[in-house]
C-alpha cells in the first residue's frame, strides 16, 4: 500500500476515548469492558483507555467520541474525574462541539446526581449524547461496604461491552 493510501486510512480512522476513575474497582471494570467491546466491534476505530489522571486536553482533542466511567460520591462525580474536567473544560470549550459521548456511573444506591453533573458538563461542551447513562448500583450503603472492593456482575459487564461496541460501530459507520 502506498504512503498516501496509508495516510488516507489513518486520517479516516475514528478514535474513541474512554476516560475512567475508580476507587473500588467497579468503574474501572466497566470501562475496561467497554474497551473490550469497542475493540471487538470495529478495527477501524482506535480505542484509547485513559485514567482521569492521564487525560488532558490533547487526548480529548484527538478523540472523535467519549465514554466516561466513574463512581458517584456524595451525589456527584469523584474528585479525580472532576479534576480532569477542571483541567480540560476551558481549553476544550467550543473545540469539541457535537462529538458523541456516553456515560457509565458506578453508584451505591443512586447515581442520578453524578449523571446530572455530567449532563451539565456535556451541555457546556456541546457534546451529543448517544446513549442513556448506564448506572450500575452496587447496593453499598455502609462505610464498610462503600470502601470495599467490588465485583461487577457479568450481566453489567456485558452491558458495558455492548455500549463500547455500539459506540465503535456508530463511529465507524458515521452514524454519529
Amino acid at each position: 500500500m502506498s504512503a498516501a493510501a496509508n495516510q488516507a486510512i489513518a486520517a479516516s480512522t475514528k478514535r474513541l476515548l474512554i476516560v475512567w476513575h475508580s476507587r473500588t474497582g467497579t468503574a474501572k471494570a466497566l470501562a475496561h469492558a467497554a474497551a473490550v467491546g469497542a475493540r471487538a466491534a470495529e478495527e477501524a476505530v482506535e480505542v484509547q483507555l485513559l485514567s482521569a489522571d492521564e487525560t488532558d486536553p490533547a487526548a480529548m482533542l484527538s478523540a472523535d467520541a467519549y465514554l466516561f466511567a466513574c463512581p458517584e460520591n456524595l451525589a456527584s462525580m469523584t474528585g479525580a474525574m472532576k479534576e480532569m474536567v477542571d483541567r480540560c473544560y476551558y481549553p476544550l470549550l467550543d473545540r469539541i462541539n457535537g462529538r458523541p459521548w456516553a456515560l457509565i456511573i458506578a453508584a451505591g444506591t443512586d447515581g442520578e446526581g453524578a449523571v446530572r453533573q455530567w449532563q451539565r458538563i456535556a451541555t457546556g461542551w456541546r457534546l451529543k449524547a448517544i446513549a442513556e447513562p448506564m448506572i450500575v448500583r452496587t447496593g453499598a450503603d455502609t462505610p464498610e461496604a462503600i470502601a470495599a472492593a467490588k465485583t461487577v456482575p457479568e450481566t453489567r459487564l456485558q452491558e458495558a461491552r455492548e455500549l463500547g461496541m455500539a459506540m465503535a460501530t456508530g463511529l465507524a459507520l458515521g452514524v454519529f
